[in-house]
């Protein structure tokens, strides 16, 4: 398994993968240049990342290996069938997943997602409509939600 970085539009992203499965694609604080993957899958991934910040990819196809418990792989199977450009509540994701009350606990397994972008945590939204809460900041948060907006 190794790291590389990818400087995207809003920041580094630090992936982390071997030839055959993507761990993690998580923003760095460290300033990182762009780095030219030597493993397919990390290769596939900067690729299909590329193409989601220029707004022609809607959906992402890299094997993932998730790595949490029950409850929190069931939250991220359920964040990657949020359409692109569309926003979900908290509660709404805790109904879907068969925990109604759990939109805390919801909440907590969008913060331990390790995999930014393409499992869209940045997606899900208060339930008043207002931006809370995402690892990587607000602002972040915002601009992915513009981005995907613009381009549906």
């Amino acid at each position: 398994m190794k790291d590389f970085y990818y400087k995207s539009p809003i920041g580094v992203l630090k992936i982390t993968g071997d030839n055959d499965y993507i761990y993690g694609i998580e923003f760095s604080n460290k300033e990182k240049k762009s780095q030219t993957p030597t493993y397919e899958s990390i290769k596939e991934c900067k690729k299909q990342l590329t193409e989601y910040f220029k707004g022609k990819r809607k959906k992402f196809d890299l094997k993932i290996r998730l790595s949490g418990t029950p409850f929190q792989i069931k939250v991220w199977n359920e964040l990657k069938k949020i359409p692109y450009g569309k926003t979900i509540s908290y509660s709404t994701i805790a109904k879907k997943i068969g925990f109604p009350g759990a939109y805390r606990a919801v909440g907590n397994a969008n913060n331990k997602n390790k995999f930014a972008i393409v499992i869209p945590c940045h997606r899900v939204i208060a339930k008043n409509g207002s931006l809370s809460g995402y690892a990587a900041g607000i602002d972040k948060k915002r601009w992915l939600i513009n981005l995907e907006s613009s381009n549906k």
